[in-house]
């Protein structure tokens, strides 16, 4: 095994960008080859990428392979685990990390497969065994109720991460690394899928996942006159709504502002939970919210164990008088 060497972060590019998942592994991908004193690579797949190669440097890359080819415009199973093999063959990496996206959770076992290795799932931490020199995978298990810490023993060692669960570093744009181009040799009629077509979702304001501010609501806001309440709150403070599953269900609010274990993945810097319990499943999906306020009239709700601040009481009572205090503030 000793062949193997560094760490290799596979880069999404989303709508001729980087995607954030992409810097996100990049600062975990620095940190790991940091400590285990080995270079860091990304490999950049599609058509027209190489103008992000820099970005991938300033955020922490040493060296970037980059395999640009028409073929690989759109993301297809077959044509990306062909490459994405040949890259990872010609590069042996000791540490080969994806995102828990669509892709990377497509990518990774297959990868896994053909590599004669194993891939850890929705890791919320990676570290470096000081001992064995592996990678501690992370990741959460029972449905969020704990986490479980798993190891590989043949290489390359996969890990996919969960968005938001690692910071990107500061971009730095004096950084200088190495660009080498991998010929993509795919054959046409190997990719036995086509894209027929692409149906943008619409997002009015600030989409959930990005947004620094999301204030939530749960079963117990009743109806989706009362969601109008936390959008009121959202609104003002530049962030937007979530829900959990059952308002999710009930069509009080759409699927796609659930937050949770079979919804979004968010991280902001204000989550604010009013009429929610604080299930695992919910709590899995915004866990790594930098502060978390509940509110709640059942003082024994789950949700007050993880949240920093709370307030036990009627959210029909406290949320407006909460809202009318932020307009307040923020007026003068």
């Amino acid at each position: 095994m000793a062949e193997y060497k560094g760490v290799m972060i596979y880069g999404e590019v989303k709508e001729g960008k980087l995607a954030v998942i992409t810097t996100e592994l990049l600062g975990c991908g620095r940190r790991l080859a940091d400590d285990l004193g080995q270079e860091l690579c990304a490999v950049l797949l599609g058509s027209n990428v190489s103008s992000l190669v820099q970005e991938a440097i300033a955020f922490g890359a040493d060296k970037v392979y980059v395999v640009d080819d028409p073929l690989l415009k759109d993301y297809q199973t077959d044509s990306y685990v062909s490459v994405m093999e040949k890259a990872v063959r010609q590069v042996m990496p000791q540490i080969l990390i994806l995102g828990q996206t669509s892709i990377g959770r497509d990518l990774a076992p297959r990868l896994a497969f053909r590599l004669g290795t194993a891939a850890s799932t929705d890791c919320i931490e990676l570290a470096i065994d000081p001992d064995s020199k592996l990678i501690l995978q992370t990741k959460p298990v029972y449905g969020g109720n704990a986490q479980a810490i798993f190891t590989c023993e043949s290489y390359p060692q996969i890990a996919t991460v969960r968005a938001k669960a690692m910071s990107p570093l500061e971009r730095d744009d004096s950084r200088q690394g190495e660009v080498i181009t991998i010929e993509a040799d795919l054959d046409p009629s190997a990719i036995r899928t086509k894209v027929l077509e692409k149906v943008r979702e619409e997002v009015e304001g600030i989409k959930l996942e990005e947004a620094e501010v999301v204030v939530s609501g749960g079963r117990g806001i009743g109806d989706a006159d009362g969601f109008k309440q936390l959008e009121e709150l959202a609104k003002i403070l530049e962030g937007a709504v979530g829900a959990t599953r059952p308002a999710c269900d009930n069509g009080w609010v759409p699927d796609a502002l659930q937050v949770g274990l079979t919804g979004k993945i968010v991280a902001p810097t204000l989550y604010i939970a009013v009429a929610l319990s604080g299930s695992s499943q919910h709590m899995t999906g915004c866990a790594g919210s930098k502060n978390i306020v509940a509110i709640n009239k059942d003082p024994e709700a789950n949700i007050f164990r993880e949240a920093h601040f709370g307030v036990v009481g009627d959210w029909k009572k406290v949320l407006p008088a909460f809202t009318s205090k932020v307009k307040e503030l923020l007026a003068e």
